[in-house]
């Protein structure tokens, strides 16, 4: 093996204890910002860019990257950029590494691409595995919930992938209550419990406060990281000015839509604003601590298109 030209920082860990939180009742930390590969690291975007920021996570402290089977895009191509991370920088820093990856949306075409079934998620994992160049995830979701297919043969696949040592432990996302409710005691009863849930939550959208999902989380000892905690962006400065910036996502119109911005928003964005600055902090940083000054918070996942967009995120841990 050819050695890996990538030295990182040997300083990442100095600040463990403004950095990491242990995840609900489990063993594991996590850094209370985290890197996702959901945009801006598929088959579309630099290979180099990509790399250097996950250089920049990895040098302060942020060991916890997260993937899924259809992150791109195209499907597959942000795991298959994992792949090249790892063997060109990552191999040597594999135990440092908390690596999690999903599956639950559509990935290829006919009944056996989609949803929960054993098919599915037994089949998913192993490509993402060939994908990323790994023997085995830290953690492996059910991307959601599948109101068609029985909740025990999803559950059990789950247990069974960790039996198989395909992954560590397990995680659910965006499942409703009652589901994380059953979930819960099957996982526990089956000798894997449920390591964590993975919710949007953010300053515009507070659902999993408002259904009990992150109090129930809480009370039970399971770790609950947020995605989206941004909003998409509209939880930073870019919208403050009330146009939508050239190549902005509200400008390609796929996940946030230019109507959005209403007034109403508007005017919040900037209340929010304001209190942040007030503080000393961006918006952005700002909309992070909130959310990790809710209670049963593990972590967030951020993307990041830059480095200097990492680096103020950032910011938030301390």
């Amino acid at each position: 093996m050819v050695p890996s030209p990538y030295s990182p920082n040997p300083n990442r860990y100095d600040r463990s204890d403004e950095i990491f939180r242990r995840c609900g009742r489990s063993g594991v930390l996590l850094p209370k910002v985290s890197l996702g590969f959901w945009h801006n690291f598929g088959g579309i975007d630099p290979y180099e860019r990509s790399r250097q920021i996950t250089h920049y996570a990895f040098d302060h402290g942020v060991t916890h990257f997260d993937l899924a089977n259809n992150y791109g895009p195209p499907y597959g191509s942000a795991e298959e950029t994992f792949g090249r991370l790892m063997d060109d920088d990552f191999r040597p820093f594999r135990d440092e590494l908390f690596i999690s990856s999903k599956a639950g949306y559509d990935m290829w075409p006919g009944p056996y691409g989609n949803w929960g079934s054993r098919k599915y998620l037994m089949a998913s994992l192993d490509q993402s595995l060939r994908r990323m160049h790994l023997d085995y995830v830290d953690l492996f979701y059910s991307h959601r919930y599948d109101p068609e297919t029985p909740l025990d043969e999803t559950l059990q696949t789950l247990v069974d992938i960790v039996r198989a040592g395909k992954a560590l432990y397990v995680g659910i996302s965006r499942w409703p209550l009652e589901a994380l409710k059953f979930a819960d005691q099957y996982l526990r009863e089956h000798d894997v419990p449920l390591l964590i849930y993975q919710g949007r939550l953010n300053m515009l959208d507070r659902e999993p406060i408002d259904d009990g999902v992150l109090q129930y989380c809480h009370e039970h000892g399971i770790g609950f990281i947020s995605f989206s905690p941004l909003a998409q962006g509209l939880l930073t400065d870019r919208y403050l000015s009330g146009d939508v910036p050239t190549n902005s996502r509200m400008s390609k119109g796929q996940f946030l839509k230019a109507e959005m911005l209403t007034p109403e928003l508007l005017g919040q964005l900037r209340q929010w604003n304001e209190e942040a600055g007030a503080q000393g902090r961006s918006l952005a940083e700002h909309a992070l601590r909130w959310i990790l000054d809710q209670q049963g918070i593990t972590s967030v996942l951020v993307g990041a298109s830059s480095v200097g967009q990492l680096e103020r995120n950032l910011q938030a841990m301390y």
